[in-house]
């Protein structure tokens, strides 16, 4: 297996690690992973919940943890190893954060929930690179061309998210339902057809990574084989020593059944895929009371929102499962047991 070429740096693996928020992927699981030769995600959402000021001033509190957390996975990653960071478009604050991340001098900002059409303005005079998450050819298509319009800049990478993934989901409602799904084969060899042609173009190489449901060395060699330069994994490494989540969170994955899995709707206003535990069935007959808006998610609006999706998720992260919502990949009551990210590498690699 070849890794992912980014710049003038590049993996010994083809596997990013994808970014789960709030807290579960920070520098310890990134760290780790770029160290063990794929590229480690630190994901942005509420990302300084951990911080003393974040109560009272948490776009403060998030804007000091991202320049914490990226200096502490490079410390354990090293310096010429790829560390990405995962930014939501739905982020009230998104610009600021993704300045703030290309100020810490990141390698990659990879952006979804939402369309990220101005995210080239942001990291010009900078070595930063970014890549949109598409969940089709026709978005990967708008985006690439407003890029290339607005900017004159084509992305440095593509990530396909299918329905399979875990969290939020860039679908309607009725795709992902049994018989309506779109297969991930199938928009990923549409879209690197069209890539293929965007380099012809462009003279530049944009490496095309599909996500959503991978789960073995098996899965990562057949996309490969469709053309993919890579994969995105999130849910495998939930379950792993150096995951920044509670113990409770993954004991969550490696008890999870395939029952339990669901399509919620989320505050952020998308559909998303969580295990169906006491919280969200408590949150689907009665409206939870919200005593303090961190003013995460621009579509959010406090009066209507069934809960705030903040707490519920700093809840789940911290171990408080049953006040808590647990985002998972579909795939997720396969986990059996959790274990070293060296050994999960090595397996998915087949070493």
């Amino acid at each position: 297996m070849k890794g992912i070429k980014l710049g003038d740096k590049e993996s010994k693996y083809p596997i990013i690690q994808g970014g789960m928020g709030v807290g579960v992927s920070l520098h310890k699981l990134a760290g780790n992973v770029s160290k063990e030769g794929g590229i480690g995600v630190i994901s942005t959402a509420d990302i300084g919940y951990q911080e003393e000021d974040f109560n009272t001033n948490p776009l403060k509190a998030n804007l000091r943890a991202i320049g914490t957390e990226i200096k502490k996975a490079r410390e354990i990653a090293g310096e010429d190893k790829i560390l990405a960071v995962n930014v939501m478009v739905a982020l009230k604050n998104y610009a600021d954060i993704v300045k703030e991340c290309v100020k810490q001098k990141i390698d990659l900002i990879i952006s979804g929930a939402g369309i990220p059409k101005d995210l080239p303005e942001y990291i010009k005079g900078s070595k930063t690179k970014i890549a949109p998450i598409v969940s089709s050819l026709r978005c990967c298509k708008l985006i690439v061309k407003h890029w290339i319009t607005k900017y004159n800049y084509a992305p440095d990478m593509i990530v396909i998210e299918g329905t399979e993934a875990g969290g939020h989901l860039g679908f309607k409602p009725e795709e992902l339902e049994e018989g309506n799904k779109p297969k991930l084969e199938d928009i990923t060899k549409d879209v690197v057809n069209y890539i293929k042609e965007v380099e012809k173009d462009t003279g530049k190489e944009i490496p095309v990574i599909s996500a959503g449901g991978i789960w073995d060395k098996n899965d990562i060699e057949k996309f490969l084989g469709l053309g993919a330069s890579g994969v995105q994994m999130a849910t495998r490494f939930v379950a792993t020593d150096e995951c920044d989540a509670s113990e409770e969170f993954k004991k969550a994955y490696v008890e999870a059944s395939k029952e339990n899995i669901k399509i919620i709707k989320s505050p952020v206003g998308m559909p998303g895929r969580a295990l169906y535990n006491k919280f969200i069935k408590k949150v689907e007959n009665e409206k939870s009371k919200i005593t303090k808006c961190y003013g995460c998610i621009k579509t959010c609006d406090v009066a209507t929102t069934p809960y705030c999706i903040t707490k519920a998720l700093i809840n789940a992260v911290k171990g408080n499962l049953d006040e808590g919502l647990i985002f998972v990949g579909s795939n997720v009551h396969k986990i059996e047991k959790i274990v070293p990210v060296h050994d999960l590498m090595q397996e998915l690699v087949g070493v």
